[in-house]
């Protein structure tokens, strides 16, 4: 469907050709930011499974049921993301250019995904909790699940907002700030991992990990932009400024 479509619009589908540099610099430049922020969730994801896993085999149970979870309740925060990246470019770079709109949705995206961050983090906590033998019989599995409750549904929470956040930052092209957050996130989230793993915190301490990683996107997207110099910001503080007046 997609060739039938572009071969109406005049341009041949079939047609292969070799990208030049400038091609591929274009791409590299937009797709390497995405690629680092992807790889930095999955490599602090991993990392977790690696610090529960040394920590015996109930442990290492107990975080894969939740993580498992976990992950089927961000899901639904996608797409807030993708709703930013859909339709904030218009507001911000397209011909009906206009911030205060921009500014509307990213409040209305911020909203619902807060709304939605709290039923998933009741939902998602309830389950665990009032239902565990859903998962397994053995106690001591069990009682390590319940020990990782409150930053699961803390974590779990703030998740939506935090994909609304960041699809505006994407869909305003603001990649090399989404890259390098993201790269701090995950530095020091390794570092703290390490520091509760040797510390004997346990599988509660990697998850208050986890949730310190992901208030941190949060905090960072949201001050970026808040800023009078982020995307939603710039060009009206820049036609507040004062010119020069030039003598006669």
């Amino acid at each position: 469907m997609m060739i039938t479509s572009l071969n109406k619009k005049g341009y041949n589908a079939y047609t292969i050709s070799i990208p030049s540099l400038d091609d591929l610099q274009t791409i590299s430049g937009l797709a390497a930011p995405v690629f680092i922020m992807m790889m930095a969730k999955v490599a602090f994801y991993a990392l977790i499974i690696y610090f529960a896993t040394n920590m015996g085999t109930h442990t290492a149970a107990a975080h894969q049921v939740m993580i498992q979870t976990y992950c089927m309740c961000t899901v639904w925060g996608e797409p807030l993301s993708q709703t930013a990246q859909s339709f904030m470019p218009e507001l911000l770079y397209g011909i009906n250019k206009n911030l205060p709109k921009a500014r509307t949705l990213l409040k209305s995206l911020v909203i619902i995904g807060a709304s939605l961050g709290l039923i998933l983090g009741i939902v998602g906590t309830s389950v665990p909790w009032l239902f565990p033998n859903i998962f397994t019989s053995d106690r001591k599995v069990i009682h390590e699940m319940h020990r990782v409750l409150a930053p699961y549904f803390v974590a779990l929470a703030v998740t939506p907002a935090t994909h609304s956040l960041e699809g505006t930052l994407l869909a305003g092209r603001d990649l090399k700030f989404v890259s390098l957050s993201m790269s701090g996130c995950f530095s020091l989230g390794a570092v703290v991992l390490l520091l509760v793993s040797s510390g004997g915190y346990g599988l509660s301490g990697c998850w208050y990990a986890l949730l310190g990683f992901q208030w941190a996107r949060f905090f960072l997207s949201l001050q970026r932009l808040l800023s009078p110099t982020g995307i939603l910001h710039y060009e009206e503080s820049n036609d507040c400024k004062p010119e020069k007046l030039k003598a006669a």
